[in-house]
């Protein structure tokens, strides 16, 4: 497994430190940059994962989302229904499996095949119950004393 130091991109993402340590780098079985991929970040709380997967149709990958990993799997059907005979095969076309881990509450938006490249968009929503919230200061109000007797104890 590689490991990729994601160090310079957390100067501009406060907040999403934990983001970027939890969606370091993809396994696969044995080539570990097949295939190539990016992660951008596209707005606040929106992430892009891009593969490239030149090759593949729609229907010869998938994307399953589960706890706080993303995997994607591509593997080319066994049969060619090709005439022709091929003499020299220099496009891969071997299966592969990349699979991600996701901060918490990342969630997959959407994902999408075009060119040749997968694209799967990611947003970050935090529910309202884990959001840091606002607290007010008041000023100048005086704290209560609560005087206890020893009547009111007994």
């Amino acid at each position: 497994m590689r490991t990729y130091d994601l160090t310079p991109f957390y100067r501009s993402t406060v907040g999403f430190d934990r983001l970027f340590n939890l969606l370091d780098q993809a396994s696969s079985d044995g080539s570990p940059g097949y295939p190539p991929y990016n992660i951008e970040r596209t707005g606040e709380n929106a992430y892009r994962i891009t593969v490239a997967v030149s090759g593949f149709a729609k229907d010869e990958l998938s994307i399953v989302a589960k706890e706080n990993t993303l995997t994607i799997k591509g593997e080319k059907v066994a049969g060619e229904n090709s005439k022709s005979e091929v003499l020299y095969r220099g496009i891969a076309a071997r299966a592969f499996e990349r699979a991600f881990q996701l901060a918490d509450f990342v969630q997959v938006k959407d994902a999408s095949l075009e060119n040749g490249l997968l694209h799967v968009d990611l947003v970050r929503e935090i529910p309202e119950a884990k959001k840091p919230r606002q607290i007010a200061i008041n000023a100048g109000a005086k704290a209560q004393v609560i005087e206890n007797s020893a009547a009111q104890a007994a």
